[in-house]
């Protein structure tokens, strides 16, 4: 009966602590300094975000916009100098050659004239170039006849000049002549400069015919005139 009345006892204190622990954790769970600490995690937390938010736009400039400039055209100095005064950064990443255009101008750009970047942007630009590019000059010289010549020079991107004769084989190339000098096979040969090829003016057959009647043989009596067949005997 005592063990009875000994386990009974034991239970109701044991579910006595348990409930007395359950509510004393439901105190401190309400109890304001877990509200303080509670909150104050919170307006850290706050704060950092915020910290770092405003950190990323002002390093990314967010909601900032400059127009970007036209400066096609303009040489590269003064480009440069416009750009830098907005805020921003010139940066050459390529060159070719416009004869139109003076030498270290603009042509390109990008990004393009009226588009709204940030502070710092860079710029793109390709300059105009102070020579001409160059080509490799093809075996045509003695190689090749008018017309082919002209047509694998305009073929490869070379302007052709007026065409000089010389003595030779009707329409044969014998030279090709760049600001007055010959080139030859392998050099570099602008090709802005026109080309002069140097092409036999060849011979018809009624000048062959009177060249062969102008021939006088002489022989030892006498001289032969091949054009009449008259032979006239020296004294």
């Amino acid at each position: 009966m005592m063990d009875r009345n000994t386990q009974s006892n034991s239970n109701r204190s044991l579910h006595t602590s348990e409930g007395g622990g359950s509510f004393r954790f439901l105190r401190k769970l309400w109890a304001p300094i877990m509200w303080g600490n509670l909150l104050a995690m919170i307006l850290v937390t706050v704060l950092v975000i915020g910290g770092v938010w405003m950190g990323m736009a002002r390093y990314t400039h967010h909601g900032e916009g400059i127009e970007v400039p036209d400066v096609v055209g303009v040489m590269e100095s003064d480009a440069r100098y416009s750009l830098a005064r907005l805020g921003l950064e010139a940066v050459v990443v390529d060159s070719a050659y416009n004869k139109q255009r003076p030498a270290g101008s603009i042509l390109e750009q990008h990004p393009d004239a009226g588009r709204c970047v940030k502070t710092g942007r860079q710029i793109y630009l390709t300059i105009n170039k102070e020579l001409s590019p160059t080509l490799v000059f093809p075996d045509i010289a003695d190689n090749s006849s008018l017309r082919e010549a002209q047509a694998r020079l305009r073929a490869l991107g070379f302007r052709l000049g007026p065409v000089e004769y010389v003595s030779g084989d009707r329409d044969w190339v014998y030279g090709v002549k760049s600001r007055g000098r010959n080139v030859y096979a392998g050099e570099r040969v602008p090709i802005d400069v026109p080309l002069v090829l140097q092409v036999g003016e060849g011979m018809d057959e009624l000048d062959e015919l009177d060249d062969y009647s102008d021939e006088v043989e002489e022989g030892e009596y006498g001289v032969y005139n091949l054009d009449n067949g008259i032979e006239r005997m020296d004294d």
